[in-house]
């Protein structure tokens, strides 16, 4: 079925709300947290018309995964270093988005959106084949993060969207929280799931959640309006507000992170020389030498 049945759902499903919408990756430098500066500014990865977003680096960050809209198709799309070559990774009659490598580094999860529009998370191998659906019940999922080997916190769409732990171990999920936002992401060193909390129009929050205990802790409060992050392999958070990225470092008293007690965002760097106006999803390599980001298309 086509693909372009789907966007008749674009108030709905917010996952799929910007797939009109035209959105590059851009890749930069860091050195100690610190943007590698260069005349040439931020590398354009994609570099077209249309919607490319949802980056993710792989565990040793020799590639990148990411979403592509072609037409009417979404699917998989890997961006290899240092070559720069681009590779459709699936290329299916269905839509598949947020791509992110699995624990065991063997494949890699999506969501998939099916025929009839339900839209559930799958396991596909590196080379996109032998698809595979991880939790039947479990749905209409939009974004989701791995705990561990088998644990994975999902983003479920509905009034208001709710935090939900799958176990492959059995196949059940819990509610962990409600009114999350789409941003979430694996804690650097822990078994733990950050994610975005909407708790009413003045307060936007980063928490965080062990899946095995249900504990969850507060962590900072976003920019205003912002709900984009992504975590550095030292613990400090990123964070974009139209150009101008920021830091955060989280106080050592979480328990969750090194950080050196910071209190607020603190600029990093701006963007906007670069003809850059608007960042929304961050993604940080493994090492930490890497960032990728997607900017609206001028």
């Amino acid at each position: 079925m086509p693909k372009l049945l789907l966007l008749s759902l674009l108030c709905v499903f917010p996952i799929l709300a910007t797939a009109q919408s035209s959105t590059d990756i851009y890749l930069v430098d860091l050195n100690n947290g610190n943007i590698l500066d260069t005349p040439e500014g931020p590398l354009n990865l994609t570099n077209r018309d249309g919607y490319d977003n949802q980056p993710f680096f792989s565990p040793d960050g020799d590639y990148l995964l990411y979403t592509s809209q072609r037409g009417e198709q979404s699917d998989i799309y890997r961006v290899s270093f240092p070559d720069l070559q681009i590779d459709q990774v699936t290329d299916t009659p269905e839509s598949e988005y947020s791509p992110t490598v699995t624990p065991d580094r063997a494949g890699f999860s999506a969501i998939r959106v099916e025929s009839d529009g339900t839209q559930r998370l799958w396991r596909f191998d590196m080379d996109g084949n032998n698809p595979t659906l991880l939790f039947e019940d479990i749905k209409p999922v939009g974004y989701h993060a791995w705990a561990n080997d088998n644990q994975v916190a999902m983003f479920i769409l509905g009034e208001p969207p709710t935090l939900q732990v799958g176990s492959l171990a059995d196949g059940k999920a819990y509610i962990a929280e409600g009114s999350i936002g789409r941003s979430m992401h694996q804690v650097p060193g822990t078994d733990t799931i950050s994610f975005f909390l909407n708790q009413s129009e003045s307060q936007w929050q980063i928490r965080s959640l062990d899946p095995s205990s249900g504990t969850v802790q507060y962590i900072a409060s976003t920019l205003p309006g912002r709900e984009d992050y992504a975590w550095m392999p030292n613990g400090t958070l990123l964070m974009a507000d139209g150009p101008v990225l920021y830091q955060f470092k989280p106080r050592p008293s979480l328990g969750l992170v090194s950080g050196d007690g910071q209190a607020e965002w603190a600029p990093l760097y701006d963007f906007s020389s670069h003809g850059i106006s608007n960042i929304t999803r961050l993604s940080v390599s493994p090492k930490g030498d890497k960032l990728a980001f997607v900017a609206d298309r001028e």
